[in-house]
């Protein structure tokens, strides 16, 4: 089967989640996505997740998320051998992607003006921080950090828990997407252009930007945002509601939802009380309101009301949790949990996720995310390095193979022009 990045080669620099976030979706795209990593450990994630053995060996549960499907050279970009490799493997690819501390690339020699030497045609994708310039550009950043700095944790929890960061990594995520998004457009003009692309995303202005609502009402209506937990700032009733036997969310955002819902609780009094009778006077109203319908919804299970609810054409779900709703059947039909093929025989075979869209065509389960090093000889095979190199550049370290025992690897530590995320 051909996917949309079928021909594509990316050379993936990046660590921990937002730059490998990215690549993950370019190579279940189709791209040929190759982690270049550093032979002493390398992508840091390989050593995070619930599964200490695992990570013991290189193949934490966190770097598995999102590395299904990806080679992996392993180079010492700071050994002039591993920059000749590197250099030679540019010429064969047609996008970099890092997440190092702008400048980084550069004082390796290896930055944007260099490698589009070696190959005009190169897309290259910079996640930062910050982005590449800009009075915090040189700042160290991790999700936690830029979570704050972008208001996002301010308008995240109510007046007694805000600020509060959401429950998983959303601006490196958003970022990661934010740049698959971009170097996906940057290769539609190299296919026609022939030209390269330098891509500078940055995960505070991604998250940002992913505000907009918020950020709009703030520019354009001098409104200061502020938390209001589980409630939906642009419309009531619309957030989460007390029933017999847990929350449920509901959104009437629309009059015609409202009235339903109304209805359906047995208090059609609500639709002509004037308090909350028109949009506006429900949002004002808006406790008032909240009270009256947990009351009405008290009397009956969560999963009754959601059945009864978008029956009536009243979005609704339950608040569930993440084990729950694995186990839901719109998502096992659909197939969003795939099992990779177990890495040796008798092994437990890891699950993972695919992304949050489908094809006209099945995907096809990748394969399990890669030893470090796994592809590094045949990779220098390829590019023409005889037997002998080879076996001078693993003995010199400037990369690094399986052979390697892992016992002989120095202690992993973050440089402190390390990975942003």
């Amino acid at each position: 089967m051909s996917l949309p990045l079928t021909g594509v080669r990316v050379l993936d620099l990046s660590n921990v989640l937002a730059g490998p976030f990215c690549g993950y979706h370019l190579a279940r795209l189709g791209a040929e996505v190759i982690k270049v990593e550093n032979p002493n450990g390398g992508d840091l994630a390989r050593r995070l997740g619930a599964d200490p053995q695992r990570a013991e060996r290189l193949q934490g549960l966190s770097f598995v998320a999102v590395n299904a499907g990806k080679q992996s050279v392993a180079l010492d970009l700071k050994s002039e051998s591993g920059r000749e490799v590197f250099l030679r493997l540019v010429k064969e690819a047609d996008v970099v992607l890092e997440n190092f501390r702008p400048k980084v690339m550069e004082r390796l020699s290896l930055g944007f003006d260099v490698l589009s030497r070696q190959n005009p045609r190169l897309v290259y994708c910079a996640i930062s921080g910050f982005g590449q310039s800009g009075p915090w550009s040189a700042r160290p950043a991790y999700d936690q950090i830029v979570q704050g700095l972008s208001g996002a944790m301010s308008v995240t929890g109510d007046t007694a828990s805000a600020p509060l960061r959401t429950g998983f990594p959303i601006s490196d995520t958003i970022a990661g997407l934010t740049a698959a998004f971009a170097i996906a457009a940057a290769l539609v003009e190299q296919r026609h252009s022939g030209r390269g692309r330098f891509i500078d995303v940055s995960l505070l202005e991604a998250t940002v930007a992913a505000m907009g609502w918020v950020v709009s009402n703030h520019l354009n209506a001098g409104v200061e945002p502020q938390p209001i937990g589980n409630e939906n700032f642009t419309a009531a009733p619309s957030g989460t509601f007390r029933t017999a036997t847990g929350p449920l969310n509901i959104s009437a955002n629309e009059q015609k939802q409202y009235q339903a819902l109304c209805d359906l609780i047995g208090r059609p009094n609500l639709k002509t009380d004037p308090r909350f009778a028109g949009r506006e006077m429900r949002k004002v109203n808006r406790a008032a309101l909240n009270a009256e319908l947990n009351k009405a919804l008290s009397c009956k299970p969560a999963e009754e009301w959601e059945a009864q609810m978008n029956l009536a054409g009243v979005p609704a779900g339950c608040v569930l949790t993440v084990s729950q709703l694995l186990q839901q059947p719109q998502l096992l039909e659909r197939g969003f949990v795939e099992t990779l093929a177990p890495e040796q025989d008798g092994a437990q075979p890891l699950r993972i996720t695919r992304p949050g869209f489908r094809l006209d065509e099945e995907f096809s389960v990748p394969s399990p995310p890669a030893t470090l090093g796994a592809d590094t000889e045949r990779w220098l095979q390829r590019l023409g390095y005889s037997y002998a190199e080879v076996e001078q550049l693993v003995s010199s370290r400037a990369v690094g193979t399986p052979k390697q025992r892992e016992a002989d690897f120095l202690p992993v530590r973050v440089a402190a022009d390390g990975p942003i995320s």
